[in-house]
């Protein structure tokens, strides 16, 4: 028999893979569906690629790739006997076959027994050959399986090398004199105090001084005077400003030359007034140990003191908790009950699966396809069957269990693609959910190239008046955007008697040191926040084109066009000065339905003067090599807006170029122009300064963001593969220049671009003597210096907007619990089938009181015309 399982696997030795440091192993869930080796038919883990499959999926990849070789695990979960000894191990019948597989329930694991099974299977014959089998199998076979079965969790992040070097802790910490010179560090806008700039900034940890640190030769970095700042004063510790988070920060010793441990550093950042270590809080997806934010709003937001009724199957499976992560799933649940996003990721989900990569776990259309399976196919959301509830009903340990809940599934994968890269998104703190649904949003705008853009339906035109004060000269500009950021007007509170009360005893209460009053929660009505929407608000540092100087401005919104679905986030945090972000404990009582027609943009009126169509010059304080700009009279670029969208993890001159392009205006501008141009090449390209005696771009110039070419190593690849030369260009062009993408492009768009002739391909045409240029995206201020306007020709297609009424109705809202996005828990509602429904995690049921007064992000959908 060793003999035959031997010769019986020597046609696939060549294909088995031993896995490495660094590799990951997917054993506890399929690449295209939320199968585990819990489910009925297991999982199959390929031992090349070391991809799991479930049953449905395992085929697929055989025929696309032609692995024949699959580890396959089973695990089969049952409850102890009534009589099993409290407390005992759970059993397991091969002792060291899952480890890292966490069972996808939500019990006690000492409470159940779980039996594994692992067996090698050989396709297409699925011929089974069970494990342990050392005396049979070659050797390497063996020592493959051995360890995939003992790999860890691909989402656990890599633990050290033992031969890195540890970071040491610093002489100086314990020690370290502070002075009390009553410096205080605001949350953003710092620049170095001796050169100011912006990026790159080091605190000082004795006297509070921000300096820049060294220039690197890359052109990046500073001018060094932070450690002059040391050679002059002996200051020995500094921190990175940019790198302070709840869970520490990057300190360095100039006395050690080296980065160190500063275990006192939470104290010391406290005396520049930055609590944000201090303040951090507890990072479960519930509140522990403490008292909620306000007394009730636990209970409200979630119905704590009703008796839901759950409900399952499609469209009411959850999403289990992966510790910190309500925000993506309160998200993602409404996104999955718009029609748009149903039909682009779960209508087409077989067409997304047939063309995915070899390596669907990076995928993000496929990931969002497998996410919305899973939510809408009710395979992963099945009420217990009535032996189940009458076993609960007997078991005593069972009593509090009013109704029976699903387990939901786990989107560890989407959440690992998702916040690849991403500073905040990668880690396992809470996050702002509307952070991340532009985060998401501009994911989807970037993956779905020429097919159905589901984001399509939240996408509309911003018109921005902004006028002069003094030549009361005006400029109109349109802008895309994707939600309508309502403020929250405390002084227009209905009860203000009641909060001046309130905040009287509560000041009474802190001198006297006795207990405080109950908190009131201001009312503030929706009506006083779409007014103070309404309101004109100062631009600061506003350059005028008309004076050619610093003015002050003021700006106006209006809607240029009203999308399918209106996203209305309620303003209700603020950035407090000690760092951290807090939440207004207000309540704002919004309408079902909502009509905004009367916000339509009106354009230019008669009388008004346009602002002339000038860009003011670029301008940086001073180089990087110290040399001071000579162009000091006129506006810098805005950094504090540059650090805002860089955090959201777009390349930092390709924020410096959205901040310049849309007249320095703030970073809601910017980032919508970042949505637009990210897919042209050069985006990521540094913006062009000019020199000491170089004028600005003229008019004639292509911009480096649209005027660059594919590189033509790439175009050589992909024409050497028999491609055309003009499709393998639009296939680079709408991948960034990605290879692997723009393979991917050509394959799904065989026939290329039916479009408008694309930028690189323009640029190669001759110039005439009238060419101008405009990034077609109606900022009147990115046209350069010419004032003769472009052809029709050379326009890029507008952004795609959807127009119509701008009559809505509420559907879908998400809630969030806590005083900071850095903490607390989100949870959604949704109205379906004429009842709203609360998604807590993993737990729906149908809603008996929504509060519809708590939420934080609000889904109107467009009303039909009748």
């Amino acid at each position: 028999m060793a003999t035959d399982l031997g010769e019986l696997m020597v046609p696939y030795m060549p294909t088995i893979r031993v896995p490495r440091t660094g590799d990951r192993v997917f054993k506890s869930e399929c690449a295209f569906s939320y199968d585990t080796p819990e489910s009925d038919g297991g999982l199959y883990v390929c031992m090349n690629t070391f991809l799991g499959f479930g049953r449905e999926h395992v085929e697929r990849h055989y025929r696309k790739t032609g692995q024949s070789i699959y580890l396959h695990l089973k695990r089969t979960v049952k409850e102890k006997a009534t009589h099993a000894a409290g407390g005992a191990a759970p059993r397991r019948r091969n002792g060291k076959v899952f480890l890292d597989i966490e069972l996808n329930r939500d019990f006690n694991g000492d409470d159940y027994d779980y039996d594994d099974e692992a067996k090698l299977v050989i396709f297409p014959q699925h011929f089974e050959i069970r494990l342990p089998n050392i005396e049979e199998l070659p050797a390497l076979v063996t020592i493959a399986c051995d360890a995939m079965l003992n790999a860890p969790s691909p989402y656990r992040k890599p633990e050290p090398l033992p031969w890195d070097d540890e970071i040491q802790v610093s002489k100086h910490a314990r020690g370290l004199q502070q002075l009390d010179n009553g410096v205080l560090i605001p949350p953003r806008g710092w620049k170095c105090s001796r050169c100011d700039l912006r990026e790159n900034l080091w605190l000082n940890l004795t006297d509070g001084a921000v300096l820049c640190g060294k220039w690197f030769f890359d052109g990046t970095g500073g001018n060094g005077h932070a450690l002059e700042h040391y050679r002059e004063t002996s200051y020995p510790l500094a921190v990175k400003l940019d790198a302070i988070s709840p869970d520490g920060a990057d300190v360095y010793s100039f006395d050690e030359e080296e980065a160190v441990l500063d275990p006192c550093l939470a104290e010391h950042l406290a005396h520049f007034g930055i609590d944000v270590l201090q303040k951090k809080k507890p990072e479960t997806g519930r509140m522990t140990n403490g008292l909620p934010a306000h007394p009730g709003e636990w209970e409200l937001i979630q119905e704590s003191g009703h008796k839901l009724k759950a409900v399952f199957g499609s469209g009411y499976t959850g999403i289990k908790n992966l510790g910190s992560s309500g925000y993506l799933g309160a998200t993602v649940q409404v996104l999955f009950s718009i029609p748009e996003f149903q039909r682009a990721y779960v209508g087409n989900l077989q067409r997304i699966y047939d063309y995915s990569p070899l390596d669907p776990t990076k995928d993000f259309g496929t990931q969002m396809a497998k996410l919305g399976h899973g939510l809408l196919s009710g395979q992963y959301s099945k009420p217990p069957v009535k032996a189940e509830l009458i076993e609960q009903v007997v078991k005593e340990e069972h009593k509090a269990l009013e109704r029976p809940q699903q387990t939901g599934i786990s989107p560890r994968m989407l959440k690992a693609l998702v916040g690849m890269g991403h500073p905040e998104f990668s880690s396992n703190r809470q996050q702002d959910a509307l952070e991340f649904l532009r985060h998401l949003i501009g994911m989807v705008e970037r993956s779905s190239g020429s097919f159905e853009n589901p984001s399509d339906v939240f996408r509309f035109l911003v018109e921005e008046r902004v006028q002069c004060c003094q030549s009361r000269k005006v400029r109109y500009t349109q802008r895309v955007d994707y939600i309508m950021q309502l403020p929250v007007p405390i002084e227009a509170a209905t009860n203000r008697e009641e909060l001046l009360e309130y905040e009287a005893k509560r000041r009474e209460a802190e001198e006297n040191m006795t207990p405080p009053p109950l908190p009131v929660r201001a009312k503030v009505p929706f009506a006083a926040c779409l007014q103070a929407f309404n309101e004109p608000e100062n631009v600061p540092d506003f350059w005028s084109s008309a004076l050619q100087a610093k003015s002050a401005g003021v700006k106006t919104f209006r809607f240029a066009s009203f999308p399918d679905y209106m996203v209305v986030q309620m303003k209700k945090f603020t950035f407090g000065v000690d760092w951290i972000p807090k939440k207004l404990d207000v309540s704002v009582e919004m309408p079902d339905f909502l009509d905004l027609s009367r916000l339509r943009a009106t354009g230019l009126q008669a009388g008004e003067e346009e602002l002339p169509d000038l860009a003011p010059p670029i301008v940086n304080s001073q180089d990087p090599r110290g040399n001071p700009s000579t162009f000091s009279d006129y506006p810098e670029i805005d950094e504090s807006s540059v650090a805002q969208l860089a955090e959201m993890g777009f390349p930092l001159e390709a924020c410096r170029k959205a901040v310049y392009y849309t007249g320095n205006m703030g970073a809601e501008m910017a980032f919508s122009w970042i949505l637009a141009h990210m897919e042209e090449p050069g985006f990521a390209e540094p913006l062009p300064v000019p020199g000491f005696a170089e004028a600005a771009p003229s008019a004639h110039q292509l911009p480096s963001f649209l005027g660059g070419a594919p590189p033509e190593e790439s175009v050589a690849i992909l024409t050497c593969m028999g491609f055309a030369r003009k499709l393998s260009i639009q296939a680079l062009q709408a991948t960034n220049n990605n290879l692997e993408r723009a393979l991917d492009w050509i394959f799904t768009h065989p026939e290329g671009e039916e479009e408008s002739q694309g930028p690189f391909e323009a640029a190669e045409e001759e110039p005439t003597e009238d060419d101008t240029f405009s990034n077609g995206f109606a900022f009147s201020s990115t046209r350069g210096l010419s004032s003769s306007p472009p052809s029709q020709d050379q326009l890029p297609p507008p952004p795609r907007v959807k127009d119509g009424p701008g009559r809505y109705e509420l559907f879908a809202f998400i809630s969030h619990i806590g005083t900071s996005t850095m903490s607390g828990h989100y949870v959604c509602h949704i109205k379906k089938e004429g009842r709203w429904v609360i998604y807590n995690d993993h737990k729906v049921c149908l809603s008996e009181r929504p509060p519809k007064d708590l939420g934080y992000i609000y889904f109107y959908h467009r009303l039909s015309c009748s």
